[in-house]
């Protein structure tokens, strides 16, 4: 049975994780240029509209923050898990890495208004499942340079978590996190999937490297 302080200290360790993702990294450089990117390109608050309408350094550093958020919470989380608690440290880390991504989409500094998760998410995996990471970003580039479609090869290499993770035989902790990333990462781009439907998502033509060479 858990403490009488463990439940407390998991709920402070994911609230504290949710309002770090609510830090997003575009939003917090783009005051300091004076720009709200929200306003401009596809008006996501990700770090592909960065590189867009604010160029690659500033779209770097967006990346940096939002998987470096990612990756913080995730190690705090399963640091300092009440060792009588509820659940497991790396079960933990888990939830904090969703709380941290749950605040990137809906992040309460900035108006419930966020980017889509996927940096924070990878963040989270660098620290509780790198070994993911390599397949992911395969499947990823894969897809990003035979359609040129950001948001699909996002949707894509996150759905493949979810066989990935069973391929690997992680533990349920992995498996249920997967399902949860996958899920949100589908969500966050509905619209995405509703401009591909229609045939008017905008595409990457420089990376469609199969194209050039056919």
């Amino acid at each position: 049975m858990a403490h009488n302080g463990a439940m407390p200290t998991t709920c402070l360790l994911l609230l504290f994780a949710y309002l770090i993702g609510s830090v997003s990294g575009s939003l917090a450089l783009g005051r300091l240029r004076g720009v709200d990117i929200r306003t401009q390109g596809s008006g996501n608050a990700g770090g592909t509209n960065a590189f867009r309408t604010q160029g690659a350094t500033f779209a770097l550093g967006v990346v940096v923050i939002d998987i470096g958020k990612g990756a913080l919470v995730a190690w705090l989380a399963s640091r300092f898990a009440p060792v009588d608690g509820p659940f497991s440290p790396r079960a933990l880390g888990f939830m904090a890495a969703l709380a941290a991504t749950v605040g990137h989409v809906w992040p309460i500094w900035h108006g419930f208004r966020g980017g889509k998760g996927v940096g924070t998410l990878l963040g989270g995996m660098a620290v509780l499942w790198p070994m993911a990471l390599l397949p992911l970003f395969a499947v990823w580039t894969g897809v990003l340079v035979a359609t040129g479609y950001v948001g699909l090869a996002s949707i894509i290499a996150t759905a493949c978590l979810v066989p990935l993770a069973w391929w690997m035989q992680v533990d349920r902790a992995a498996q249920l996190f997967s399902l949860a990333a996958a899920l949100l990462v589908l969500f966050t781009h509905r619209v995405n999937i509703r401009r591909l439907c229609d045939g008017t998502e905008s595409r990457f033509e420089r990376v469609r490297l199969w194209r050039r060479r056919a």
